[in-house]
């Protein structure tokens, strides 16, 4: 491998490492502010720990790629059907009901992609590995 590419790598992982810091401190100061809004509110609602669960996973997403250096496609799968059903608490009950049909078959498709995602081959590829 050529000295520069090996370098450009470098520094594109260092980015993307800072950019992940940069993500974790901001979630942080997300769920601080959440955590007041609710405080002020004097109560908890589902959106309100929905949201807060977002925020774990999103956390936990960065841990992972800090400990592995990957990030598994199903923690963005399984954010993205909390926050389709967030969206659906969030319209309450005069939303339209296909709409609802709409979001929820969403879910649906999230949740096959999950399991097809689960039986895939376990390829690795070069940019993933620490050599």
């Amino acid at each position: 491998m050529d000295k520069s590419q090996l370098s450009g790598s470098q520094i594109i992982k260092a980015i993307e490492k800072c950019l992940l810091a940069l993500i974790a401190v901001l979630t942080l100061v997300a769920v601080a502010q959440e955590l007041m809004t609710v405080f002020q509110k004097g109560k908890v609602e589902l959106a309100d720990l929905l949201l807060l669960f977002i925020y774990t996973e999103v956390l936990g997403m960065i841990g992972i790629f800090y400990l592995s250096n990957r990030i598994p496609i199903t923690l963005p799968l399984f954010i993205a059907m909390t926050a389709i059903s967030r969206l659906i608490i969030l319209q309450g009950k005069g939303m339209e009901p296909i709409t609802l049909l709409y979001e929820a078959g969403a879910i649906l498709i999230i949740a096959l992609a999950c399991l097809v995602v689960r039986f895939k081959p376990k390829n690795t590829y070069p940019y993933q590995n620490d050599d």
